[in-house]
This record gives C-alpha cells, structure tokens and sequence, in this order.
C-alpha cells in the first residue's frame, strides 16, 4: 500500500460526544467539530492519507468520577478496535486511560494493548496537573516499556488561565507540551525505560527551537547532565500537524533524528483549509534538510507501526 500514514487523527463517537457535552467542556475553549467514520475516510481520500491512526484528545475521558472515566475509556477503545477490525488498512487506533485515575489507566492500558491490539496509547500532556515526569505515572510507564508501545502526547490545557480570545489550542497546547516533553526527560523517564516509543504532536510544541537551552535543566536535576538532557529530548518522535510551516519545518528539521518525524492531519480539529495550507507547505518545502520529508508521510510510521508496513 501507499499513501500517508497520519498518527495525528481524532475521533468523536457518539458516546464521548454526549459525554462531553454532559460536562459541559470543550478541548480548551475549541469548537467540538462533527465526526463520523464515512467524513474521516473521506477526508483520508483527498489527501492522500492510506491509514488513519485514531485518538481522543482534549480533554480526555475523566470528567471527575472514576468509575464513570473507565466505563467511557473502556467503552471508547472497544469502538475503535471495532472500526480497526473492519477497515484495518485504514484506521488504527491509541487507547485512550482515564488519567488521573492511575489505576484504572493501567488496567486499560494493559486490556486494550494485550486485547483489542491497540497501535499504542495516547496521554495527555498533563493530567488534571500531573506532568508525565510524575512519579504516579511509574507503574504506567513499566508496563508499556515492558511492551515496546508507543506513546501518542497530545496536549491540553495548562493549569494556567486562558488569555482573553485565545483558546488553549492556539498557543497553550505547544506550550503544554513542552512543558511535559522536558519533565519527562528530566525525571529520567527514559533512562529507566529505554524501550519506550514517544511521539509528540505539533512538532512537539516548542522543543525542537528551544530545546538547547532545555539543557539548563541539568544544573537543578542531579542525576543528569546537559548531555543527557539533550539526548532525551531527541528521543522523541514529532508529528507534523498544523506545524509543518515553511518557519517551523527547519528547526524541526535540524532537531529530530532521521526518521521521527511523522506527519499529522489534526482531522476534525483542524479547519479543512487549515490542513490544506500545511500539507502544502510540507508538500512544497525545499530549504534546509528537505530531502529528509521523503520518510514523513509513510516509511517512518511504519517503523513504529510495522502491521501497517
């Protein structure tokens, strides 16, 4: 097969849907846009995208009762295993956990991998205040280490407040997930578990530009050292969407290793012209490092996902 394998796609079931709306939340202030499996294969059409690997992003399952979180977590994985079931050439999926229940996100993470076969999970960047260098996050992160799963970080909103007409995912969802990616590397969550697979979205916020001044970390983390805060952070993968622009593609470009750059349609969420600009500029881009762009749409998302080679 050709064509694109996109990492960045979300899902809107109609479950989740009604439950976001019992809430009465929003992913940050974002319109909650329509989604059905017939409009995303039909988007996957006219960009060229072969497989589509679905998530649930902001804000997540947990709405503040447990038990409530794992019903839905549960109850959303089994719907995306059964649409990946049908059309496996088509979708994926990364389990969604009900974080900041530890627990219950462990068990689903170990029931949806070890049954439904999920392609990985997907974290948030921050959930309900627990940064991914959290130590609650462990026993989590030992059984996906354990294996071999890759990790899908999407980002949410800060525990900040919102600035006046500018919703969370315009400038703090980037900030967010920098803000985690370097917890994560600074409280050596990698050099405890080495096996693990991490793709940040956006181009991983605002890392790949800043990420030497990052190293500054060492001086308040005694068990590292500027080398090692760099060579995590370029332990991540980074998924192109609503980033693939002709400012931000060489900084990413001259940061990530060969090879972990993925690209991302951001479909529902992004705006269909919004997608549009970005393939092209990524379709269009010849500066610095443009012969790289040759893995981004297939070969290296099929080294993480080799079911899909």
């Amino acid at each position: 097969m050709t064509g694109r394998i996109d990492v960045h796609q979300h899902l809107l079931p109609p479950r989740y849907r009604q439950a976001l709306e019992n809430s009465e939340r929003t992913p940050g202030g974002w319109p909650v846009p329509t989604w059905d499996a017939g409009a995303a294969t039909a988007m996957m059409d006219d960009a060229g995208i072969a497989t589509g690997v679905l998530s649930i992003s902001a804000p997540g399952v947990h709405f503040g009762d447990d038990a409530a979180a794992r019903e839905l977590a549960r109850e959303i994985n089994d719907f995306q295993a059964e649409l990946v079931k049908d059309s496996p050439d088509r979708f994926g999926h990364f389990a969604v956990l009900p974080l900041p229940d530890f627990d219950g996100a462990l068990d689903e993470a170990v029931r949806a991998l070890d049954e439904l076969h999920a392609d990985g999970v997907v974290l948030l960047s921050n959930a309900h205040g627990h940064y991914l260098g959290d130590p609650a996050y462990e026993p989590l992160w030992t059984e996906l280490d354990s294996r071999d799963a890759v990790v899908f970080v999407h980002p949410t909103e800060p525990p900040i407040p919102q600035l006046a007409g500018l919703p969370s995912p315009l400038l703090d969802f980037p900030f967010d997930t920098t803000r985690t990616a370097l917890d994560l590397v600074a409280h050596g969550v990698f050099d405890r578990h080495p096996r693990l697979r991490v793709i940040l979205s956006h181009a991983g916020g605002f890392l790949p530009f800043a990420a030497r001044r990052f190293v500054g970390a060492a001086m308040f983390n005694p068990d590292t050292t500027p080398e090692t805060i760099m060579a995590g952070l370029r332990r991540f993968y980074f998924d192109t969407a609503l980033s693939a622009s002709p400012t931000a593609l060489p900084s990413l470009l001259a940061f990530a290793e060969p090879g972990h750059i993925l690209y991302g349609s951001d479909f529902p969420f992004a705006p269909a012209e919004w997608r549009a600009d970005f393939d092209h500029c990524l379709t269009t881009y010849d500066g610095p490092d443009a012969d790289r762009l040759t893995a981004v749409d297939r070969t290296a998302a099929q080294a993480l996902f080799p079911r899909l080679a």
